[in-house]
């Protein structure tokens, strides 16, 4: 992300301030090493928001990244979240993670808590 966004633009959260915030943090293991992760953090709404997700480059390709989704979705019901929301970048570099979220009923929605409008981020929700 850091690659691919302008630095005033950048909303990922480093290892240390996600658990800081509350968020819950997943991993799809092979053996000893993470090989997708994701993150869900509970808002002041209630709702949630997918803070972050990742599958290694060379693991892509493999339905993943549905996993992990699905896990942060049936996470998110049984924590009584009604919403998820998501903030993803705008580039070209993006396309792929807001069609993905697009397919699962992600929808473009304006700036949640916490956020401001920026050129450099799309914003995301669907209802639980």
């Amino acid at each position: 992300m850091r690659a691919s966004s302008p630095a005033c633009s950048v909303h990922a959260m480093e290892a240390g301030d996600l658990v800081a915030s509350g968020a819950r943090f997943f991993a799809v293991m092979d053996g000893d090493e993470a090989v997708a992760m994701g993150a869900l953090k509970r808002l002041a709404s209630g709702g949630g928001e997918v803070k972050s997700m990742h599958v290694r480059e060379d693991r892509r390709g493999r339905g993943l990244a549905d996993l992990v989704l699905g896990h942060l979705l049936d996470v998110a019901r049984t924590s009584g979240m009604p919403r998820l929301f998501l903030e993803t970048g705008s580039q070209d570099a993006f396309r792929p993670a807001r069609a993905f979220y697009a397919r699962h009923g992600f929808a473009p929605c304006p700036p949640f808590e916490g956020y401001a409008e920026d050129p450099n981020s799309v914003f995301m929700t669907r209802a639980l």
